[in-house]
């Protein structure tokens, strides 16, 4: 239960009141204002407190969005603060310097001297809230303000302004703008036209029952799995139905998110399901569509995990430009200049939305292809269409790039090393190399081990000892990149090129083995490393950082990973199935260790309460 201070005495006629307890707050009312801060000492330390003027008028969602929001400490609109526990002492504080006309004792105080003005007595304050707001920023604690839009909140000092809002409030439908806001802003064109249109109801028929974003989001994961067992029979029936349960399970997927947003209702276990249900729904359904294949004698394992391996690099390139460039300073270029006039180009922006292939595209291309051809086309189809994507959003980054004039923080360079998944072989060279790198480019020294060691796993014959040299080279070049910090133009693309690089070695390697099942053991290999890399991005999305380096070194970085499995190449050149053997025990454990540290820390206390807003892909 969470408790609403209101400052004051209600006003005649308010309905604020019946409002602060739909929104599940118990009210308490301050008699007089010195009764407040002996109200909020009263409210439990663990409980979300917050403290509205009587006068208020506005909007439910008005309220909702200020006052219930899990993913911010404090949170205000005009006349409503709010407080989670972590920012109750700062807002017991002001509340404190506020009532003795004093700026509150705080390890900021010189800076709130210099910086701001003292608070005036509590006495002649006239909005209670928003002066505590204001001491809350000087304090340091950041408070969230929602933007409201159409949405009314003010407190009204006379009967006319009063008067003038409320025919502000009876003027915009407040659960209108709520459907609308529970859609993302910028979403892809079949999600946007084809989707949302109706999963907002859906989503809005979900919260009426008491569902969570948790339940439908495992609903959509459930029918996924099911889809692809579908498409595991083989038969038409099957592929049709697989079709059809693929678009019902994306719309789900997009209707969780909608469900959090119209109700608020984030959490840090629907963080880490929204993480990672996407891929591991697309992978699972991708293994479908093999095992569906091979029932009718198509081997197409290679394709399933070579769009696996493009999809995930993709993703990759996205996740490293977006985080080296968020934070950079001077962060213009005439490249991104050119796409700004092109976004004043309605038309402009839905082509290129949709050319990228995001999630909604990809997945309806997915299930009509299913529905109608066969796992060749659409594997083939998925590869074509990712290639391009891959191609048109690197070649603008690399673009914008080397245009541009940015100064990239330390902080960037740590999340770009932090995704590049360096081990303990990287990481020794990195100590020992040090200062004596010379002007040797990061990005060169990845690009050079990526190339020779895809080159050598192309080329070279499969358990030929030459490309355990190879692989040895590989790992000199990921030390040598380690070495210096991230902050080139370019070395964005190091996690990419050394995705691409491990990925495409065990691709390759599983394909030239003497094993049938050798393919189906590396998709499952690399699955378990992608969820890993994928766990590192979110986690570093969420402010929270990489995965402790302990898991990074247990399951040997990506270039112990992949000088591990050309090693095992050699020893067990002539004998396929014993390969076939290492490669599903090494899927196992690495699977294991990640996803077992991953649950711990998604449902930890020091989770971040956040859901994915911005990819499309």
């Amino acid at each position: 239960m969470s408790t609403a201070i209101l400052t004051g005495p209600p006003v005649p006629g308010s309905s604020l009141d019946a409002d602060l307890r739909s929104l599940g707050f118990h009210v308490e009312v301050a008699s007089g204002p010195h009764e407040t801060s002996g109200l909020l000492a009263a409210v439990p330390a663990g409980q979300r407190v917050a403290v509205v003027d009587p006068r208020f008028v506005g909007h439910l969602h008005a309220l909702r969005l200020a006052l219930t929001d899990p993913r911010f400490p404090a949170a205000a609109a005009p006349g409503a603060l709010t407080a989670q526990p972590e920012a109750r002492p700062a807002l017991a504080r002001a509340l404190a310097a506020a009532e003795a006309g004093a700026p509150a004792a705080t390890a900021q105080a010189d800076v709130l001297a210099t910086t701001a003005p003292a608070p005036a007595p509590y006495d002649v304050v006239d909005n209670l809230p928003d002066a505590l707001a204001t001491a809350l920023d000087a304090d340091g604690v950041a408070v969230h303000r929602p933007a409201l839009g159409t949405l009314v909140a003010a407190v009204p000092e006379d009967a006319e302004a009063r008067h003038q809002a409320r025919a502000g409030v009876a003027a915009v439908d407040d659960e209108a703008v709520r459907l609308r806001s529970a859609v993302k802003a910028h979403d892809g064109f079949f999600t946007t036209f084809f989707i949302s249109p109706y999963s907002r109801y859906v989503a809005r028929w979900c919260a009426r029952r008491g569902l969570t974003p948790n339940q439908v989001t495992t609903a959509s994961l459930l029918t996924a799995l099911i889809a692809a067992g579908c498409a595991a029979t083989g038969e038409r029936t099957g592929y049709v139905t697989a079709g059809v349960l693929l678009l019902v399970s994306f719309v789900l997927d997009c209707t969780d998110g909608q469900l959090a947003r119209y109700a608020l209702k984030y959490s840090t276990m629907g963080a880490w399901l929204d993480a990672t249900f996407d891929r591991a729904k697309e992978y699972a359904f991708y293994a479908g569509l093999a095992l569906g294949a091979a029932r009718n004698g198509d081997d197409v394992w290679a394709l399933a995990l070579g769009a696996m391996v493009l999809m995930t690099c993709r993703h990759v390139v996205d996740f490293s430009f977006n985080e080296a460039n968020h934070d950079a300073t001077a962060n213009t270029s005439p490249t991104a200049a050119l796409s700004s006039r092109l976004d004043s180009v309605g038309w402009t922006v839905w082509a290129r939305r949709m050319i990228i292939l995001p999630i909604g595209e990809r997945w309806a291309m997915i299930a009509v292809l299913t529905a109608v051809t066969s796992p060749r086309i659409v594997f083939w189809a998925l590869i074509v269409g990712c290639a391009f994507g891959a191609s048109y959003t690197t070649a603008g980054r690399v673009l914008r790039s080397l245009t541009r004039r940015a100064t990239r923080t330390d902080r960037a360079a740590q999340a770009l090393a932090d995704l590049a998944d360096s081990g303990p072989l990287a990481e020794l060279q990195a100590r020992l190399l040090r200062g004596r790198t010379g002007k040797v480019g990061p990005v060169y020294a990845a690009a050079l081990g990526a190339v020779l060691m895809i080159a050598g796993a192309l080329y070279l014959p499969f358990g030929d000892v030459r490309l355990v040299a190879v692989a040895v080279l590989y790992v000199m070049a990921a030390g040598l990149t380690a070495s210096r910090p991230l902050k080139g133009a370019l070395d964005w693309l190091v996690p990419p090129l050394f995705r691409a690089a491990e990925y495409v070695t065990v691709l390759v390697l599983a394909a030239k083995a003497d094993s049938a099942q050798a393919l189906p053991a590396a998709f499952g290999l690399v699955a378990a490393v992608a969820y890993h890399h994928y766990d590192t991005v979110y986690r570093i999305r969420g402010g929270t950082g990489a995965p402790p380096a302990w898991l990074v070194r247990t399951v040997g970085g990506h270039e112990g990973r992949t000088l591990v499995v050309v090693v095992l190449a050699a020893l067990l050149a002539n004998r396929g199935n014993d390969f076939t053997s290492a490669l599903t025990a090494l899927a196992v454990a690495v699977g294991l260790v990640v996803l077992v540290e991953s649950i711990r820390f998604w449902v930890s206390s020091g989770a971040p309460a956040v859901h994915d807003e911005g990819e499309t892909a």
